[in-house]
């Protein structure tokens, strides 16, 4: 719906400034799905120059929320209930060709009218490709709503839109998070140090 897609870019730009690029891609039998980029201002290392330095750049998609995610087992798919979302994506900008995740997010943003998928938190979300050109990640586990963006409110009865960060993970990680749970593979990128909008970065040490 539009109204739905323009209060969700007013929420982006409220919360992430004004994009610098946007791209539409369109699959058959879906609405468009559009991927805006936000850059962010860098920042000097800390005094002890263990801190990663260099702006960051942050994905949005716009247009996954137009219409209510339905559970595929569902008989009848109700038009106005049901979760809606959008995905965010932070990268550290520079290191890598990461503009070419624009149509992966868009795949994974229609994925819910193409497949019936429910995206949520602590799920993972596969392409069967790299993100971008070298990416060490295929797939992505979704992270809880609330950090960059706020939940946008609508009007009953449909639901918020909640914006889910997108973590990339490596085949390895993603391997070892389906036997362990989200929560798991969480507890070792902290317990590490690991600097998951690194695009370059790799595996979390994963045994011991």
């Amino acid at each position: 719906m539009t109204d739905v897609r323009e209060r969700v870019e007013e929420r982006l730009r409220g919360a992430l400034g004004e994009p610098d690029a946007r791209a539409a891609v369109t699959f058959l039998g879906t609405d468009r799905i559009e991927v805006l980029r936000f850059p962010e201002p860098g920042t000097a290392p800390g005094p002890g120059g263990d801190e990663p330095s260099g702006p960051l750049v942050r994905y949005a998609t716009l247009g996954m929320s137009a219409a209510p995610m339905t559970d595929p087992t569902a008989a009848i798919a109700d038009p106005e209930r049901g979760p809606r979302a959008e995905l965010l994506l932070t990268v550290r900008a520079g290191l890598a060709d990461t503009d070419r995740v624009l149509r992966p997010l868009a795949v994974l943003a229609a994925s819910p009218q193409v497949e019936g998928v429910v995206v949520a938190p602590g799920a993972s979300l596969d392409v069967g490709e790299p993100l971008w050109p070298g990416a060490p990640f295929t797939s992505v586990l979704v992270g809880e709503p609330g950090g960059l963006v706020a939940d946008l409110e609508l009007p009953a009865p449909r639901e918020p839109v909640r914006f889910l960060p997108l973590l990339p993970m490596t085949p390895t990680e993603a391997a070892w998070k389906r036997v362990h749970g989200a929560q798991a593979l969480h507890e070792r990128w902290l317990a590490h140090g690991t600097d998951v909008r690194d695009p370059q970065r790799t595996a979390v040490p994963l045994s011991g």
